[in-house]
């Protein structure tokens, strides 16, 4: 564990006020932004971090540590590794924000109710390539669907931290946008389920473990793919990104439903 690395949790912990987890893998900015987007949170770079101020938290870095910083002018609220004691000066800083102020940070996309089932699964060889629908596919824990860029390590996202290994959609939203289920680019499209209320959560799908990470929402490169316009009809609605927790086969009809 690096000093970056400890005092970022620690102060992470001091802003939202209850323990954040350790870090999975080797870039602790990636491992907790994907972890705060679980909870309608983010970090927003700050340009010129070291003449900023504000009359509220932030965070900065500081060297090799990190710290919360508090005011206008700005002076430390929190110094975990001690970082000032030899005059250092702010390298980079950033705000926790939340990425939808309309919603709440607990649960802000509701709770798993009911079941649902499997409309469809899809993959793709390589990134950008189409998706191919397929009748089963097996699942693979830690890695992603068989035949899929994601298990390859050959998507535009791989490698990435959280929630790359699997993506789901609700049919009924691209029906309603009139978006093709291949268009879309998410592996599996489900019918009569909220994927929304599965982030953060433990669910299955067929026989398969996985657990909800953060929202797929839409972006430059979907629609570059599709087509342009489709970022705010499906902003929130966009599926759900997630990782498989143990492996097995998963079939079309194969229901889909929280388990925790």
């Amino acid at each position: 564990m690096t000093a970056f690395e400890d005092d970022l949790r620690a102060c992470l912990s001091e802003l939202l006020r209850e323990p954040a987890p350790p870090v999975e893998g080797d870039d602790p900015l990636r491992f907790y932004r994907q972890w705060l987007a679980e909870r309608n949170l983010g970090l927003v770079p700050i340009d010129d971090a070291a003449s900023f101020d504000w009359a509220g938290q932030w965070l900065a870095r500081v060297g090799e540590h990190a710290v919360v910083m508090f005011g206008s002018p700005s002076g430390v609220w929190l110094d975990p590794g001690n970082a000032f004691a030899d005059g250092a000066t702010v390298d980079a800083g950033w705000m926790l924000t939340p990425l939808d102020l309309h919603l709440p940070t607990d649960r802000p996309y509701g709770a798993a109710t009911g079941s649902g089932t499997v409309a469809a699964l899809l993959v793709a060889p390589a990134a950008e390539a189409p998706l191919v629908p397929v009748d089963e596919v097996a699942a693979i824990a830690g890695r992603g669907l068989e035949g899929d860029r994601y298990a390859a390590g050959q998507g535009t996202f791989s490698g990435r931290g959280r929630g790359y290994e699997l993506t789901l959609v609700e049919a009924e939203v691209l029906d309603e946008i009139d978006l093709t289920w291949a268009e879309a680019r998410r592996n599996i499209v489900t019918r009569g389920i909220s994927l929304n209320a599965l982030v953060g959560r433990r669910f299955r799908v067929g026989s398969v473990e996985c657990v909800g990470r953060r929202l797929a929402e839409p972006c430059s490169h979907l629609e570059k793919l599709a087509r342009p316009g489709l970022l705010r009809p499906l902003v929130h609605r966009g599926g759900l990104r997630a990782d498989i927790v143990s492996g097995g086969r998963i079939r079309v009809d194969d229901e889909v439903v929280a388990l925790d």
